[in-house]
């Protein structure tokens, strides 16, 4: 998972032509226009709806769209071109901005990073994606340890958009060594934060056991279950490696998501490092599953980083050609195709 996915060398991150970056002195927005017939338009403000993600209109829909890498090293991925291809070429539906908080991320440059989420979250809304906001916290494991910066954080981004009906938040990346208790005990810090500049929007809870619901640490996943986040418009995460992570996870995910709301904010077809060969009839597995249940997924990442889990093949993301399946890697043709299937919006 993305514990092992700290960069083996960091990326450039010289500002390119086209890269997108928020700005400090930039006005409050209101809410935006987003394109007609868009996913964020059609679907509006989302609600959780017993345990289903749900629309503006109450029906239950699923979101598919991809992971950025960590925007600390990956920014020039992230960009007019590479952001076209992804809402009009692979058809996404929502946009993750991984935006680390150690391994050089949010703690060395709070301003930088949280003006790089704003332009990010900008670019989305335009075309129509919904901006999921993705506290990267991983190392260490225990939340609470970054409680602090996150208020700081999410404070600021909830009050210059709160307007938009297109934000997700996601407070905890993957909890990991750390009890349940600790992690809900975060959330419950954290989230009236949130509420206080933005009533309405969803938040998403990252689960024990680097978002397995405490698996991966070897806990009982009911221990979700029996003691939920004290709030309201709530899901809970889950990530899987699907060459890493068979029918154990696998019922893990079917099991809770009949329980508790669920959103997959990461999984990969290869190994929890993001690397080695793919494993794509694992992968469907759990693609059948989360359509048959209507679990939104994103998946990692939407990256030229040299490991098979990033789409692109290396070096592409100094140029601006992201359409079609050329430069894709394996896994970015896989992937790509499976978010192009047609989505399933209802309206009434």
């Amino acid at each position: 998972m993305a514990r092992l996915r700290i960069a083996l060398a960091l990326a450039a991150t010289l500002v390119l032509p086209g890269v997108v970056v928020g700005t400090a002195q930039a006005a409050p927005t209101t809410a935006a226009a987003l394109p007609p017939g868009s996913p964020a338009a059609v679907n509006g403000q989302l609600r959780v709806c017993g345990v289903k993600l749900c629309n503006q209109h109450g029906k239950p829909i699923q979101l598919r769209g991809m992971s950025t890498h960590g925007i600390q090293w990956y920014s020039q991925c992230v960009k007019s071109a590479s952001l076209d291809a992804l809402a009009h070429d692979w058809k996404a539906d929502v946009l993750r901005i991984s935006m680390y908080i150690q391994e050089g991320g949010y703690e060395t440059n709070p301003r930088k990073f949280t003006d790089l989420v704003h332009g990010y979250i900008e670019e989305a809304t335009k075309r129509g994606m919904y901006a999921l906001v993705d506290w990267h916290q991983l190392n260490p494991g225990d939340p609470n340890h970054n409680t602090s910066r996150a208020k700081t954080f999410f404070k600021e981004i909830a009050n210059r958009h709160k307007n938009k009906t297109n934000i997700i938040y996601d407070i905890a990346n993957e909890p990991n060594k750390v009890s349940w208790s600790r992690v809900k005990s975060y959330a419950e810090q954290v989230i009236p934060v949130i509420r206080a500049e933005d009533s309405d929007s969803l938040v998403l809870v990252g689960t024990h056991g680097w978002s397995t619901f405490g698996h991966s640490d070897g806990k009982d996943p009911q221990e979700v279950v029996r003691n939920k986040v004290a709030a309201q418009n709530v899901m809970y995460t889950f990530h899987f490696y699907a060459a890493e992570h068979g029918s154990d996870y696998l019922n893990v995910l079917s099991k809770v998501s009949d329980q508790v709301p669920v959103f997959v904010t990461e999984f990969g077809t290869q190994k929890a490092d993001g690397d080695q060969g793919n494993d794509f009839t694992q992968s469907q597995k759990y693609i059948d599953l989360m359509n048959a249940k209507k679990i939104s997924w994103v998946n990692w990442n939407f990256s030229d980083d040299e490991r098979s889990g990033a789409v692109f093949k290396p070096g592409t993301c100094a140029g601006n050609s992201f359409t079609g399946t050329g430069r894709l890697k394996p896994a970015g043709v896989w992937v790509r195709d499976r978010i192009r299937t047609a989505d399933d919006f209802p309206t009434s």
